[in-house]
């Protein structure tokens, strides 16, 4: 079950979500973004809420190891709604617009937020929930979600990035995030090039002379051979 299934059971709405933000701006450094959402959505973390319909700017807080951590504010980036832990994801094709993928929900109920994938980029960040919280949805939504037992109303920022992180099926069954998280592609081996050859340098001749006396006698038949003919035209 990798990040590739999540892609496809929340297609509808990341066009939408796309579609909605289309001229999303964005900041290499921390990959600023700014997304409008058409109806609410559920994210996750510190300040785990249901957001309304309306703009929000997504910022990567964190991004020095393999726990990434992501902050969701106002438009007026005045107020923290949220900080989430989430994992690095990869997707095999990059793409120019901002992804965003839900975990679908029955009917009535908002979408719960599930990755973010910045323009031009192939990892992405798959986002973390509480054990319970994350249990509920991956049996609403039929596959895994990643999850945390660490409790995350009051944690600081710090305390995430050392927060255990598991997944559950929707058995409620403890799994490796591996099974989840899609892993980057190993690295192609390089043939390494042959050794040079060493061509052994030829022995050193004793002089010039032969190759002098060669010389001087082309040169004596060449004239004799001038003679000759000059003899034959008089």
């Amino acid at each position: 079950m990798t990040m590739l299934k999540g892609i496809g059971t929340g297609l509808c709405l990341t066009v939408l979500c796309v579609l909605a933000a289309p001229k999303a701006n964005a900041d290499d450094w921390n990959r600023k973004t700014v997304m409008t959402f058409s109806g609410p959505i559920e994210v996750p973390g510190v300040g785990a809420q249901i957001l309304p319909a309306g703009t929000y700017v997504f910022k990567v807080l964190n991004s020095s190891s393999d726990r990434h951590i992501v902050q969701i504010f106002n438009q007026d980036e005045t107020h923290v709604f949220t900080t989430i832990l989430a994992i690095p994801n990869y997707r095999l094709k990059a793409t120019d617009k901002t992804v965003i993928t839900f975990s679908e929900r029955p009917a009535g109920e908002p979408e719960a937020l599930r990755a973010w994938f910045y323009p031009g980029h192939e990892w992405g960040e798959e986002f973390v929930y509480e054990r319970p919280r994350a249990i509920q949805l991956a049996k609403e939504t039929n596959h895994a979600v990643l999850s945390t037992p660490a409790v995350l109303t009051a944690a600081p920022v710090e305390a995430l990035t050392a927060a255990p992180v598991e997944a559950v099926n929707p058995n409620g069954e403890t799994m490796d995030v591996a099974q989840v998280v899609e892993a980057p592609p190993a690295p192609v081996a390089v043939a390494a090039l042959p050794a040079p050859v060493e061509v052994a340098s030829l022995p050193k001749t004793a002089g010039n002379l032969g190759l002098i006396g060669l010389c001087g006698m082309m040169l004596l038949g060449a004239g004799s051979l001038l003679f000759v003919q000059f003899k034959r035209s008089v």
